[in-house]
């Protein structure tokens, strides 16, 4: 591997634009490893034995795995270059994914979907810097904002496609499409993408663990990653509860849950559209109105819930909150991309890294606290992270430094 890693590959001038289309399609290669499966989620418990908590924990895994290795890989990539890692890792996580189809171990699963993490985690971060490293100013800042729009497109899909492969074929052809999905990424990578990075860093430690403490250090870098997790976890809660609340108490199929899950992937995708079109107003003044707004709308839904629960219901609610968490990641997660250019790898991995962990710590917490029983439980979890959003918010405001969507 030292070898692979020692001579990489150029992209050549007439395959640019090629590589930049394949660069944006594994951005939701993510989402798809998560949402595809997720109107399987109670055929899996059924058929395997398993708890619901039990299933939900392939997701909560991946999350921390994914997370972690983004925390660290920023400083392999930025040392060793980022294509043939990239290419190494999307190898390997269709091979987790055809021994997951392959597999009746829960177990067996989790490790596979710990796998799917690392690798994922390697894909994504060096696609994230990719961009930082070939363009600057207010391309660069186009294409930053364009991040979160691009990636929602697998909350979107996914859902709807793994819903329909649940009806026809079972839990396990979602992991079968995984595979292909990654392997035929991986060809066309191999034949028309390249090493974006131009100056390689050197592995030291002691260097490398400074940048991390100055960017943790940065408070305001360190609170809009909050905001981030925050965000995304409004996501995830929905994810890991609402086919259970679709399929068991609505008694409804997984090609309805699959639908709903594409109707609330439109919302974050509208949330990130609205939050690039806002990104020459002023940061906080647009913060404080969304936040305004889901807290009036998470309001709405508890109270309406003692008249009317049913899948429109829940629907419209979650839709609107998730239109406001895809507006606030937009946002915050533009800014943490773009404050420190001259490390891009490290920043794109601790953006990306703690957000995932700050996500699975609190999506498996609140689901555990408030299980995927009814829609009440889906508005006191949306309710605590809005209240935790305003908080974090209030205490942005305090600080010295201005916020805005570019650095």
């Amino acid at each position: 591997m030292s070898s692979l890693l020692s001579t990489p590959k150029q992209i050549k001038a007439h395959h640019q634009g090629i590589a930049n289309v394949l660069a944006f399609a594994l951005m939701p290669l993510s989402g798809f490893a998560t949402d595809i499966y997720i109107p399987s989620l109670p055929s899996m418990s059924a058929e395997m034995g398993v708890t619901s908590i039990q299933v939900q924990l392939t997701l909560t895994l991946f999350l921390i795995s994914y997370g972690i290795t983004q925390l660290f890989i920023g400083s392999v990539l930025d040392s060793f270059g980022r294509y043939n890692i990239s290419l190494i890792c999307l190898v390997i996580f269709a091979a987790a994914s055809i021994v997951i189809a392959s597999t009746h171990s829960i177990y067996v699963i989790y490790l596979m979907r710990i796998v799917h993490g690392i690798t994922v985690g390697g894909v994504v971060v060096s696609k994230r810097a990719y961009f930082i490293d070939l363009f600057t100013g207010a391309k660069l800042k186009n294409y930053l904002s364009l991040f979160s729009i691009i990636w929602s497109t697998g909350p979107i899909v996914a859902p709807f496609i793994g819903g329909y492969l649940q009806t026809g074929f079972g839990w396990k052809s979602n992991f079968y499409f995984l595979a292909g999905f990654a392997i035929v990424l991986a060809v066309l990578e191999l034949i028309f993408s390249g090493e974006s990075l131009q100056t390689f860093s050197t592995f030291n430690v002691k260097k490398i663990a400074g940048v991390y403490s100055k960017m943790i250090k940065t408070t305001t870098f360190t609170l809009a990653l909050i905001m981030v997790g925050l965000s995304y976890s409004m996501v995830m809660i929905y994810n890991m509860t609402g086919p259970f609340i679709i399929e068991h108490t609505l008694h409804l199929s997984p090609v309805i849950a699959g639908y709903s899950s594409l109707i609330l992937g439109v919302a974050w995708m509208t949330g990130g559209i609205i939050g690039k079109s806002t990104i020459d107003r002023p940061f906080f003044k647009k913060a404080a109105v969304n936040l305004t707004l889901q807290l009036v709308f998470v309001i709405a839904m508890i109270i309406s819930i003692n008249y009317r629960a049913d899948l429109y219901t829940l629907i419209f609610f979650a839709f609107i909150i998730q239109v406001g968490a895809g507006n606030t990641f937009n946002n915050f997660f533009t800014y943490c991309l773009s404050r420190f250019p001259q490390n891009a790898g490290i920043a794109s991995g601790l953006s990306g890294g703690v957000n995932y962990v700050i996500v699975s710590i609190l999506s498996y917490g609140i689901v555990a606290l408030l299980p995927a029983r009814d829609e009440h439980h889906l508005g006191y979890s949306y309710f605590v992270l809005i209240i935790l959003s305003v908080i974090v918010m209030l205490i942005l405001k305090t600080k010295k430094e201005v916020l805005t969507d570019n650095a």
